[in-house]
């Protein structure tokens, strides 16, 4: 589960994971400005340090803006885990992110769950950030990574 498009480093990460076994991707983004309000992601800006970030929160995009940014952070984060040599599929989540998350885990038989994303300070400190509510949810480990860098 990512909640924007993967970088370089991030493929690197998730592609080497487990050594030279062979991992097949099933990717669930949920575009950007469904995911949280404005005003939690502001307050993560504003503990990151990234006061310019916290101002430019209202011109996230949202609904149906979201989703064509979303389709896109997919496509390419799907492309560049194939060009890594990984099987991936993906698709965009509009409603309940982790109830899709848990039929997919039911329909692919996943082994485990990875969610990357940016550290959010406040969801994390009331266990309400998806990794750790998916733990809850999905019966099978879950793995919560930091992205490496800005998309």
């Amino acid at each position: 589960m990512i909640e924007k498009a993967l970088t370089s480093a991030d493929v690197e990460f998730v592609t080497t994971l487990h050594g030279d076994e062979p991992v097949a991707f099933h990717v669930l983004l949920q575009p950007r400005g469904d995911q949280a309000d404005r005003l939690l992601r502001a307050i993560d800006d504003i503990a990151l340090g990234e006061l310019d970030e916290a101002v430019r929160e209202r011109e996230t995009p949202e609904g149906e803006a979201a989703k064509s940014v979303g389709r896109q952070a997919l496509d390419v984060s799907l492309q560049a885990l194939r060009s890594a040599g990984s099987r991936a599929e993906g698709r965009l989540v509009e409603d309940h992110p982790l109830d899709a998350l848990k039929s997919l885990v039911a329909e692919v038989s996943a082994d485990e769950v990875i969610v990357l994303t940016d550290p959010h300070y406040v969801e994390e400190f009331f266990h309400r950030d998806w990794a750790s509510r998916a733990r809850h949810k999905v019966g099978v480990p879950v793995l919560k990574l930091f992205s490496h860098s800005k998309a």
